[in-house]
C-alpha cells in the first residue's frame, strides 16, 4: 500500500467494524457482549494478516506484536480501545487502532523491520458503558486494576467476574498482565479530537499536551412513592423533583468557572410509572477541568449542595465517588517528535489539551507517552453517529505516525 492509500484504507476498515453492533440501528459495542467478541475476532484476523503474532489476555485485550530486528530490544506500544459508547460514532477509539494497523501493514509488505519491537494493543474496555468502571483493559497492563471491580454488576445484574469466566477469561490471571516500564520505549495513541478546536483552527492534526482527569459520582435519592392524584404538593417527598434541582445546581456551579464542565449523563426513575410520585431517582455526575484543584473544589461544592437540597426536600441522598483521576501531562520529548513530524509533513504544528480521558493516562509513570489528535468534522461532535473524519486527514495522521515511529529513539 502506498502512503496515499492510508486514509481510504482506515475509513474502509472503520466502516467494516461498524457493521458489528449490539443494535441493528445504532453502533453499540460494550464489554464482553457477542458484538464485542466479534469485533475482537475481526481485529485479530487483520492483525495477523498484517504480520503480527496476536495474543488475547485475561481481560480480552488483543496484543499484536511486530518483532523488530532484535526481538530482545524494547517495545513501543501503539494502542487504543475497540469498545464504544451507546449509539456511537465510528472513529472514537478505533482510529487509534486502525491507524497503526495500516502502518504495520505497510512495514510488513515492505519487508521493513525497526530496531525495536512494536505492539499494537486493542484495549477491551475504556468507555465503562456496561460496568461502572472505565479503563479496565489498560489499567490491568499498568498494575492499576482494582480487584473490587470484579464484584460490580451490569444493568441486568450480572457480575463482572462471572461474565468474564462465562466468556472463557480467567480473572485470576489479571495480576500477571502488568507491564514493566524498563521493557518499554513508550506509548503512542492516535485519536479523533472529539472537539472543534482543530476544525476552527483549520488544521488537520494537533499534538496533545495533557489529558484531563475526570471526577465521577453516582447519586441515589430516596423519597417516598405515593399516588399522583392524592398527595398534596407540600407533603410530597418526590425524588425526581429533588434530582431536578440538583441537576440545575451542578449546571450553575460549572458554568461559573471557565474551563470547568459538569455532565449528568445518566438519569433515571427505577420502576417509575405515570401515576406514581417517584420514590427513587438515580443519576451520574462527571466533572472535569484543566486544573485538578479547580475540579476537586467544584466536586466538594456540588456534593455539599446536593446534601442541602436533599435536606430541604426531605429526601435521603447517597453520593458515591466512583472515579477520581489526576490529569496527565504527555512527555515533552514525545510531543516534540510529533511536532517535528508535522512540520516535515508541511503542516503548522499546533498543541492542545484533551478534555476527554484516554487509555494513555494509565501509562503515566510507566513509560513516556504521547498522543496525536486528528481533526473531527461536523462541528467537532463525537460520541455520536455524526462523528466523522476525512480520508485526507486520516491519511495525514497515519503518515505522521509512521514518521514518528521511524524516528523514535531505540534506547
Amino acid at each position: 500500500m502506498t502512503d496515499a492509500g492510508f486514509g481510504a484504507r482506515i475509513l474502509e476498515l472503520a466502516d467494516r467494524l461498524a457493521e458489528i453492533s449490539e443494535s441493528p440501528d445504532a453502533l453499540t459495542v460494550t464489554y464482553l457482549t457477542p458484538a464485542h467478541r466479534a469485533v475482537a475476532a475481526k481485529f485479530r484476523e487483520w492483525m495477523q494478516a498484517a504480520g503480527m503474532s496476536v495474543e488475547t489476555d485475561a481481560l480480552a485485550n488483543l496484543t499484536g506484536r511486530y518483532a523488530g530486528t532484535d526481538p530482545r530490544a524494547k517495545t513501543l506500544i501503539l494502542a487504543s480501545h475497540y469498545d464504544t459508547v451507546v449509539n456511537a460514532g465510528k472513529y472514537d477509539g478505533r482510529l487509534g487502532l486502525l491507524t497503526p494497523l495500516v502502518i504495520i501493514e505497510h512495514l510488513h509488505r515492505s519487508g521493513k523491520k525497526l530496531p525495536f519491537n512494536i505492539e499494537l494493543i486493542a484495549f477491551s474496555e475504556e468507555e465503562g458503558q456496561r460496568f461502572p468502571a472505565a479503563f479496565i483493559g489498560s489499567a490491568a497492563l499498568t498494575g492499576k486494576f482494582d480487584p473490587a471491580l470484579l464484584e460490580t454488576r451490569d444493568a441486568a445484574g450480572l457480575r463482572l467476574g462471572d461474565v468474564m469466566r462465562e466468556t472463557g477469561l480467567d480473572p485470576g490471571e489479571i495480576p500477571t498482565l502488568t507491564r514493566r516500564g524498563d521493557d518499554l520505549l513508550g506509548y503512542l495513541e492516535v485519536h479523533i479530537e472529539q472537539g472543534p478546536v482543530l476544525l476552527n483552527e483549520g488544521l488537520p492534526v494537533g499534538v496533545v499536551t495533557s489529558i484531563t482527569g475526570p471526577l465521577r459520582y453516582e447519586v441515589t435519592i430516596t423519597g417516598e412513592a405515593g399516588h399522583a392524584g392524592t398527595v398534596p404538593m407540600a407533603l410530597r417527598r418526590d425524588a425526581a423533583t429533588a434530582a431536578a434541582e440538583m441537576l440545575l445546581a451542578i449546571d450553575q456551579r460549572c458554568r461559573a468557572v471557565p474551563g470547568l464542565v459538569g455532565t449528568v449523563g445518566k438519569l433515571g426513575v427505577p420502576g417509575g410509572t405515570i401515576n406514581i410520585i417517584p420514590g427513587r431517582c438515580e443519576f451520574s455526575i462527571d466533572i472535569r477541568a484543566p486544573d485538578d484543584a479547580v475540579r476537586d473544589v467544584a466536586g466538594a461544592d456540588i456534593v455539599a449542595e446536593i446534601e442541602r437540597i436533599a435536606g430541604r426536600r426531605k429526601v435521603r441522598v447517597e453520593t458515591k465517588e466512583i472515579l477520581r483521576m489526576a490529569s496527565v501531562r504527555c512527555t515533552p520529548a514525545v510531543q516534540q517528535l510529533f511536532s517535528d513530524a508535522i512540520v516535515r509533513a508541511g503542516i503548522k504544528p499546533y498543541r492542545l489539551a484533551s478534555g476527554a480521558g484516554h487509555d494513555a493516562m494509565m501509562f503515566d509513570g510507566i513509560t513516556d507517552l504521547g498522543m496525536l489528535f486528528v481533526r473531527c468534522g461536523n462541528g467537532g461532535v463525537s460520541h455520536n453517529p455524526r462523528e466523522t473524519i476525512t480520508a485526507e486527514d486520516a491519511d495525514l495522521g497515519a503518515r505522521i505516525l509512521l514518521d514518528v515511529i521511524t524516528n523514535f529513539p531505540a534506547a
